[in-house]
């Protein structure tokens, strides 16, 4: 049964008026939205403000709700101990590599769980799989109008997930489907986390159609400037949520405790969040009463909260987000480790800060490394790939004269601006995407890795592949197979980082000596101390001393970073116990590194006493390293 809503009402003095007795609205509490089944169809599109052919319309659907979630566990899993993996719900199976029976949907995405479980991941952050019109700009006027919103930030039905998403129907059977995803990846260890979108919505600003919010109460829902008639825009999508209205306020409540409490998700990544700390007048509050709700809510006290903590006007609140609950997409990280592993000056202090958890941003009110989700790429920007092999946004499909998307990417392309068969620049390419990768899952916070970073993919220098609905944007299962060394790689990195709680602290480090040692003790070139203007460092952490007060010899380790063009020799410090040895390199595929570097590192491990010192490298250019005490054979 399907079901859409006639409203009529009178609008304040002074304000656009969408009342309209004729109006088709869709339901905002829709559990199920019925549209056009196949993904990309143009039935049913809405031309201009509105639509008066219910027949055409988007329409709610009376749902049952008989799942069986009985054997379904809620994981909890602690945010010092989870690994996020970022994914496009429908382009991670869509193309034919990916092998699976039904691509770019949600069984699609069932089928490729064994691989995350592989890769160690303990999380899936879904971007937007709430209903959302993929095909928004078939009615401009632009070469836009051929593309589609496949990032999917513009929800239509909040409460809704994506129909055209499922393999099975678009007429409820998408709640089934999605359900049994959810299931699948709990059974599999693996927790899940919306990207959910409450600063705006599918109804654009001044001219867009009227779908819900708009033909319900247009003056609650939206920010609307000092004249009542023009829409707000601190989204960069024409509309603005008034999220703080207390209606809106309950509305955004109601939906998180329906997909957490009834739909089994596990957390929830807010989209341009700083909106959410906006008031009716677009200022900035103190203490936004969403916020806050969502900070204190009982039913969300076990969820993972996320903020992106930026707007598109200007907020930017990495760092001062207005809640201790949230933890935020560090950007300063994200930054400050392009920068320094493109080789820019005075970035080692910045470096080894965001490497310790950011404690300049996040040591206050007793709050944790954990505050910092730390990711080098997302969805929104370049890939791995892309970010050592272009220099520049090449962003022409997107139909926007290449304006679109961020200018300042901190990218190096290391001489040839894209592809390239030379092998020497494919070589350090790749081991600049090991360096950052290493990098990432040493780091004290939470790592986020991006679906395709694993396996190197390509968008070809699109850094804003909001439209891309194909193979510019879609993962490429055949570089798993090519690339198998770098999700090797990956996966021993996580797994190393899963077996070392010196990499996972819930405390800031502090350097200060303690019971066997500091915590953390930073090393320079020969045995000096660090030269904070140099591209290079090492460190020793430790151990864990949280719990017990004192170290171990598994959890002391001692990490390299050469980010200079060359050669850093490193004495080691005297071992914890046992001989160092290496437990990972970022050069140890190169034959080079085979050839001259594995013989003299197993001598130097194998010498009682252990010999005095250099690092069993020759060369340490564009390297991370990892040495820990290893009981000998």
């Amino acid at each position: 049964m399907y079901y859409l809503y006639r409203l009529d009402g009178i609008a304040p003095p002074g304000h656009e008026c969408y009342f309209d007795p004729e109006q088709w609205v869709l339901d905002p509490f829709a559990q199920a939205i019925a549209r056009p089944p196949s993904w990309g169809s143009t039935e049913g599109i809405i031309r201009g403000i509105n639509i008066r052919n219910g027949a055409r319309f988007p329409k709610g659907i009376i749902v049952s709700d008989e799942f069986d979630w009985a054997d379904d566990r809620t994981l909890k899993t602690p945010l010092n101990e989870t690994v996020i993996y970022e994914a496009h719900l429908r382009g991670f199976t869509a193309r034919p590599s990916s092998g699976v029976s039904h691509p770019g949907t949600y069984r699609g995405f069932q089928e490729k769980i064994p691989h995350l479980q592989k890769l160690g991941v303990t999380a899936v952050e879904f971007l937007p799989i709430q209903e959302f019109n993929e095909m928004e700009y078939y009615h401009e006027n632009s070469r836009r109008s051929s593309l589609r919103n496949y990032w999917g930030y513009s929800t239509l039905g909040f409460f809704a997930p994506n129909g055209r998403y499922a393999s099975a129907g678009v007429y409820g059977q998408q709640l089934t489907e999605f359900k049994k995803l959810v299931l699948a990846l709990h059974r599999a260890g693996i927790e899940v986390i919306l990207d959910v979108v409450f600063n705006h919505t599918a109804e654009g600003g001044d001219g867009g159609p009227i779908y819900s919010f708009r033909g319900v109460d247009n003056s609650i829902y939206y920010l609307m400037d000092e004249t009542g008639q023009h829409y707000m825009n601190y989204s960069g999508c024409g509309n603005t949520v008034n999220s703080n209205h207390p209606i809106v306020r309950d509305f955004i409540m109601y939906c998180l405790r329906y997909w957490h409490l009834h739909m089994h998700v596990d957390g929830f990544r807010f989209d341009l969040a700083s909106i959410l700390a906006r008031g009716r007048d677009g200022e900035i509050l103190p203490d936004p009463p969403i916020i806050e709700h969502i900070a204190e809510a009982p039913f969300l006290r076990d969820c993972k909260i996320i903020a992106e903590a930026w707007d598109a006007a200007g907020a930017y609140q990495v760092g001062s987000f207005p809640s201790e609950r949230f933890s935020e997409w560090n950007g300063r990280y994200r930054d400050d480790i392009r920068k320094f592993w493109r080789g820019d000056g005075g970035l080692l202090g910045a470096f080894a800060t965001r490497i310790s958890g950011s404690a300049d941003l996040y040591d206050r009110d007793d709050q944790s490394p954990l505050k910092s989700i730390n990711f080098i790429t997302s969805h929104d920007g370049f890939t791995l790939r892309d970010l050592v092999s272009y220099e520049q946004k090449h962003n022409e499909a997107n139909g926007e004269d290449n304006r679109d998307g961020d200018n300042d990417n901190n990218a190096r392309n290391y001489g040839v601006e894209g592809e390239t068969n030379d092998p020497a620049i494919n070589a350090l390419r790749f081991r600049q995407q090991k360096n950052m990768l290493a990098t990432l899952f040493i780091s004290q916070g939470v790592p986020m890795l991006t679906a395709g970073d694993e396996f190197s993919r390509t968008q070809r220098g699109n850094n804003n592949a909001y439209s891309q609905d194909n193979d510019i944007s879609w993962v490429d299962w055949a570089l798993a197979e090519k690339n198998s060394g770098l999700v090797d790689f990956v996966r021993r990195l996580i797994r190393f980082r899963k077996a070392q709680p010196a990499l996972r602290r819930t405390r800031f480090l502090t350097g200060q000596p303690l019971q066997g040692g500091a915590d953390i003790a930073w090393h320079g070139r020969e045995g000096r101390s660090p030269d904070w203007h140099d591209n290079t460092i090492a460190c020793q952490l430790n151990g864990n001393r949280e719990a017990t007060g004192a170290a171990t010899d598994g959890d002391s380790l001692f990490l390299i970073f050469n980010a200079s063009e060359h050669e850093a020799v490193y004495h080691l410090p005297p071992p914890p116990g046992r001989p160092w040895r290496m437990e990972w390199t970022t050069q140890e595929n190169d034959p080079l590194w085979k050839r001259r570097r594995v013989s003299s590192l197993f001598r130097a491990a194998r010498s009682p006493p252990f010999p005095p010192p250099t690092c069993p490298h020759e060369s340490l250019f564009w390297e991370a390293a990892l040495l820990r005490p290893h009981k000998l054979s």
